[in-house]
């Protein structure tokens, strides 16, 4: 998983970037935790707790999108993806949802929190 952020110099918004298959992931950082570092170290305590067994899974529902942590990995989606559709696509159809959800590890999760909280810091 490969990432990138940037700070606008102008505004001073930051934006993360993430590879194909987990763009979402980039959405998240950028607007749901953004430049809270204590939002951003409430997510690596939680982390923390999993792997040392104090806590099975969490889940952090923001206003776009939901963070779901288990022992294995994190997942991301948009709240969206959680309604059930009101109509049958026909079978050949299909909704495009690859820019709406992300799996990664979870240490993966945890090194590109850690990165963007450096980011973030040495950015005040």
């Amino acid at each position: 998983m490969e990432y990138e952020f940037r700070r606008n110099s102008l505004t001073g918004t930051y934006l993360a970037s993430f590879s194909m298959d987990h763009e979402v992931l980039g959405q998240w950082f950028s607007e749901e935790l953004g430049p809270e570092l204590a939002k951003i170290q409430q997510v690596l305590d939680i982390i923390k707790e999993i792997q040392a067994g104090k806590r099975d899974s969490w889940r952090l529902i923001g206003g776009d999108l939901t963070l779901d942590l288990d022992e294995e990995q994190a997942r991301i989606y948009a709240n969206a993806l959680g309604f059930e559709q009101e109509y049958e696509l026909e079978e050949s159809m299909s909704l495009y949802d690859a820019e709406s959800e992300a799996y990664c590890g979870l240490e993966d999760l945890e090194e590109a929190l850690l990165s963007w909280y450096e980011f973030v810091q040495k950015g005040r």
